[in-house]
């Protein structure tokens, strides 16, 4: 079982140039900040990052250039989606010539339907590859929703699942895997504002949005949670939290960019159909960053 389960993988953001097309020289000053910072790992091209609205060939490069920035100090485990199995199977057999070292795999797209189905899709995603894999469990946003007994059932059919990124919001469900499948797989907390809690419950590892901003601080946090210090961890997790439920919206994409602005680690550039924020939406999440940042305590030693 590989160890870079067992840290802070941040779910990195994509960075765009004004006219649209990928900031790469950003991304991999980015990446590099990450890993200085602690992280295990890099999770490109996952719904935080708009892999979505990126081509294939625009993925192909953005995954070059993470491996290149991680240069061997972490893993690079990129998230596979797609509307079709097959162009899924294609990805996922690109990030292994790309040097990947793992791979987080979604259900598809915008169709949701029985567990037949969904276990057809990530099992043959899944047995396409030899990388390790993490199931990305997330019913809110994808509405397909992987049992304990369904992870069972796909890791005993797969040696190569390794992991589950639980963000189903359910802090119950990290004690329903743990009491299916042992150690057999690892569980990442998916969900920001769950982080603390997930750990006390057993979970291993978090697959961390706001860190995009805030690096120090999240893996501050995690450390703290796994040494269970939760004394020390409760001002700082309580000065985080409004900045950590900005990951649990709709335009969460939009605002953890806000956050990257505002800190200097990044730009508000999405893509279309995504819009930058603004109005009354703009000044509640800016109202919520500047408290945010005349308040932010100092770190405890980790």
């Amino acid at each position: 079982m590989n160890t870079f389960w067992q840290g802070v993988l941040p779910a990195i953001t994509t960075p765009f140039l004004p006219n649209g097309e990928v900031d790469h020289t950003f991304l991999a000053h980015h990446v590099d900040l990450m890993m200085q910072a602690g992280s295990t790992g890099i999770v490109p091209l996952g719904s935080l990052g708009e892999t979505a609205t990126l081509s294939f060939d625009e993925k192909r490069a953005v995954l070059r250039t993470v491996v290149k920035a991680v240069a061997g100090r972490g893993a690079v485990v990129p998230g596979v989606a797609a509307l079709a199995t097959a162009d899924a199977v294609r990805f996922a057999q690109m990030a292994a010539e790309e040097k990947c070292s793992g791979l987080m795999v979604l259900p598809p797209y915008v169709y949701s339907t029985d567990w037949r189905e969904m276990k057809a899709h990530v099992s043959t995603v899944i047995a396409a590859t030899p990388l390790p894999c993490m199931l990305y469990n997330n019913p809110i946003a994808y509405r397909t929703d992987f049992s304990a007994t369904q992870m069972q059932e796909l890791a005993a059919a797969h040696s190569n699942l390794e992991a589950v990124k639980e963000s189903s919001a359910d802090v119950r469900r990290i004690a329903a895997i743990k009491s299916a499948l042992g150690t057999r797989l690892q569980i990442l907390v998916g969900v920001d504002d769950l982080i603390v809690e997930g750990i006390a419950a057993g979970a291993t590892g978090w697959v961390a949005g706001l860190v995009n901003a805030f690096p120090k601080e999240s893996i501050a946090l995690f450390k703290l949670a796994r040494a269970g210090r939760y004394a020390e961890a409760e001002p700082l997790y309580h000065w985080f939290l409004p900045l950590l439920r900005m990951d649990v919206v709709p335009k969460f994409v939009q605002l953890i960019k806000l956050v990257q602005s505002h800190v200097e680690m990044g730009s508000q550039a999405v893509r279309a159909p995504r819009l930058v924020l603004e109005g009354e939406e703009l000044a509640q999440a800016n109202a919520v960053i500047k408290q945010a940042l005349v308040t932010k305590p100092q770190l405890p030693a980790v």
